[in-house]
């Protein structure tokens, strides 16, 4: 199927990956449903700029009722959906012993209950449709244990268990679920959780192989990838990290810079 009938809804669109992600697939033809708390209206003015067919999609990922909602503007607007991305998110640094019953529930709920639902109803419509693709947009702190994020990495992890089981039950029905596994992005987010006095620059670039932050196009690719079935038609249940190195490399500090440029 051309990727300009393919339909693409988006989670989390208002900023940062998942505006980068809506743009990359609108350039390769998508109609985009964005999806955000509020209307991502600058990133819908961008998808009407490079002349994309796009529809707002607003409200909390982590409600059933308006998930199902959603379900219902999509394919009243396009009749399909080919794509689903899940990429909102919400951060948590706290210690594990500090951290609150309600900034776990809160965390888990968009990160990880939000995904759950969309998968569970968009998915219903591509087992209809026979075909679709899934990404989640997990973490490196969904494969590591990283201090101070018990809320995040539990919701990150379970993304990644989540990935595994639809793919497990979907594959065979035409549905392939995936997860990209970023490592530090240079978003809002990242500058939001440094100006908490989380971390620096240097103590992120020391960390990663490569010796640099990924880039949101980075990520975005990653996800263009896993989203069209002529290039991963049979990648299926596959967490493909775009980190940078930061997964594979158990080097000490020193040995690790090193070997850096």
């Amino acid at each position: 199927m051309p990727s300009e009938t393919r339909t693409a809804f988006i989670t989390g669109t208002a900023r940062g990956i998942g505006r980068t992600v809506a743009l990359t697939l609108a350039e390769r033809g998508y109609r985009i449903a964005a999806n955000d708390l509020h209307a991502p209206e600058e990133t819908l003015e961008d998808l009407r700029r490079a002349g994309a067919k796009s529809l707002s999609v607003p409200g909390d990922v982590s409600d059933e009722a308006t998930v199902r909602g959603m379900v219902e503007s999509v394919m009243g607007e396009f009749g399909r959906v080919d794509v689903l991305v899940n990429n909102a998110g919400i951060s948590a640094i706290t210690p594990a012993e500090e951290t609150t019953l309600a900034d776990w529930e809160r965390t888990l709920a968009v990160n990880l209950t939000g995904p759950f639902l969309t998968c569970r109803e968009f998915g219903k419509v591509m087992l209809e449709q026979g075909e679709g693709s899934i990404v989640n947009i997990s973490s490196v702190a969904g494969l590591l244990g990283i201090g101070d994020r018990a809320a995040y990495n539990a919701s990150k992890h379970g993304l990644v268990g989540l990935t595994r089981t639809l793919a497990a039950e979907w594959g065979g029905r035409g549905v392939r679920v995936n997860a990209v596994c970023p490592g530090w992005v240079k978003t809002e987010m990242d500058e939001e959780d440094q100006g908490a006095g989380g971390y620096t620059d240097a103590d992120i670039e020391g960390r990663t192989p490569m010796g640099r932050f990924a880039a949101p196009k980075d990520i975005a690719r990653a996800v263009a990838f896993l989203a069209d079935p002529e290039w991963s038609g049979y990648v299926n249940g596959h967490t493909l990290s775009v980190d940078g190195g930061w997964f594979a490399d158990g080097s000490w500090e020193s040995l690790r810079r090193r070997k850096q440029v």
